[in-house]
């Protein structure tokens, strides 16, 4: 009978984590309908993103101990997020002959965060779903949803913006605009770790709009990349 409880919670927990990190891969996916990346490829992607959550927990346990400053420590669980997702994505899409238009870079780092964000959401939803807190559930399953999924898309999607931004610059400038993709990231995710997380909810609307403003501006950028694309053919 526990056993029963144990997996009715899983399951739920990862449709909690999955659904909505698919319905937003899903928009981007659309974004990028006119000359769409192999869907193996994505999926493979997608699930890389989650399997690097195993690899994040431990480098982040053991900054945990070494650093015992609160704003620096969100900071470096920041960098670490970003910098892993960067890694494993660069592995298995980068490597391929089908990165070969500047949105690729983009495309291909939000699929790899927005499987990062369902098995981190999941992994979330876990705790006060076994403690049958059915509100604390919906809650926070609502705040991942709006706040923490896109916050991972968007800040791994800034980095591929940067990438496709260099696209057709020399190594150097290319270097220089990943660098700057990576700092832009962390400094998001930071941000949204500072405001949403760690003052439970405080300044709500302010930390959201915010969200929502850097998310249209990375879908004009996501735009710019598109017509990079079809000037290049």
């Amino acid at each position: 009978m526990v056993f029963d409880e144990s997996f009715k919670t899983i399951i739920i927990a990862l449709l909690g984590g999955l659904i909505p990190a698919l319905l937003w891969l899903w928009f981007w996916l659309k974004e990028d309908k006119e000359r769409p990346e192999p869907r193996g490829l994505i999926i493979t992607t997608f699930l890389i993103g989650m399997a690097s959550v195993m690899l994040v927990l431990p480098l982040e346990e053991m900054a945990r101990k070494f650093i015992s400053d609160g704003p620096v420590l969100t900071i470096v669980w920041a960098a670490i997020e970003e910098v892993i997702k960067l890694f494993v994505v660069a592995i298995i899409a980068f490597r391929t002959a089908y990165v070969d238009e500047p949105v690729d870079f983009a495309i291909y780092l939000i699929s790899g965060a927005l499987g990062f964000a369902a098995l981190e959401n999941a992994l979330f939803l876990i705790h006060p779903l076994q403690l049958n807190e059915t509100t604390v559930s919906l809650l926070t399953g609502n705040l991942r949803f709006l706040g923490a999924t896109l916050l991972h898309a968007v800040a791994s999607g800034f980095i591929g913006i940067f990438m496709g931004l260099a696209f057709f610059k020399g190594k150097s400038t290319k270097s220089i605009y990943l660098v700057i993709g990576v700092l832009t990231a962390i400094v998001l995710h930071s941000l949204f770790n500072f405001f949403i997380i760690g003052n439970n909810g405080e300044n709500f609307f302010a930390v959201f709009g915010f969200l929502w403003v850097i998310s249209i501006i990375s879908v004009l950028l996501f735009e710019k990349l598109r017509r990079m694309g079809d000037q290049s053919l």
